[in-house]
């Protein structure tokens, strides 16, 4: 989505990876560096070095900027909230990338009235790769969703919720995805091993397999299933495979969908 974002003040408090990638995206995108003011205790060679162009660096902050992108980890959010209180129950936009964190928790520091939108992105937002979803309070406007989105746009796709309840699904298949990718990553190398390879190369072949398949599975419109039986001849190599792999009782389905119900119970508890 595009949007003119120069004339956009924004808040960052927490400054971390994930943090620094979508920073990165919004100053291509035309933000500019002396339009942003970062709250960060222990801020990277990064922002350091974008301080010296003009950012705004653990310095008194606007009085209502646009946008306030909260970026911390949910241990340090009741800390860190409060020294925003000041902005709510304003025409500053709150979006939140922090995991864990209600909508209702942010209303009860911030205040009611206050524009409040969840998201959730992923790491492969680092390489304008990821997806993040997000949902805003009652109090969030068409065009202050909007800006949101244009913001996250910055460093990847993005889907609209209906609803808060559904941010923890979406935690759990989007937003900690990308660790079972890379435990597949881990686990087919050390298979190839297994079966005499060297470390080395099995690792190559697992990353680049991996990578290529999803960015065929991204680029093409043919449902998954059809791309495996596309690649699946009967009573094959990847036939033999795919049979153990898919057993109902001991296979992906099953293991995948403990992990994900695991993920999205302990992303319900954080909320609490």
């Amino acid at each position: 989505m595009q949007r003119d974002l120069t004339d956009v003040t924004l808040v960052l408090l927490g400054c971390g990876k994930m943090g620094s990638a979508m920073l990165s995206g919004w100053l291509a995108g035309g933000l500019p560096v002396g339009n942003v003011h970062i709250i960060d205790p222990m801020p990277s060679d990064y922002v350091l070095g974008l301080e010296q162009q003009g950012l705004h660096l653990n310095a008194r902050l606007p009085r209502s900027p646009t946008i306030c992108v909260i970026a911390v980890k949910p241990q340090m959010m009741q800390d860190a909230l409060p020294t925003l209180k000041d902005m709510g129950n304003g025409a500053t936009i709150f979006l939140s990338v922090a995991a864990g964190t209600s909508i209702a928790t942010y209303e009860r520091i911030l205040g009611a009235k206050t524009p409040i939108i969840r998201a959730m992105p992923n790491t492969p937002a680092a390489i304008g790769q990821g997806i993040t979803a997000f949902v805003g309070n009652g109090s969030t406007l068409a065009d202050q969703l909007s800006l949101a989105e244009a913001l996250l746009s910055a460093v990847g796709e993005t889907v609209a919720l209906t609803s808060e309840e559904q941010m923890d699904a979406v935690t759990a298949v989007s937003g900690s995805g990308p660790a079972y990718v890379f435990h597949l990553i881990e686990t087919l190398a050390l298979a190839g091993e297994a079966q005499g390879l060297e470390p080395e190369m099995s690792l190559r072949l697992a990353r680049a397999t991996v990578a290529g398949a999803g960015a065929l599975a991204k680029s093409d419109d043919t449902a998954p299933g059809e791309l495996r039986q596309n690649v699946t001849s009967p009573g094959g190599t990847t036939a033999a495979a795919l049979e153990v792999l898919m057993d109902p009782e001991d296979g992906f389905p099953a293991l995948l969908n403990r992990a994900v119900r695991a993920a999205a119970d302990r992303s319900r508890q954080l909320a609490e």
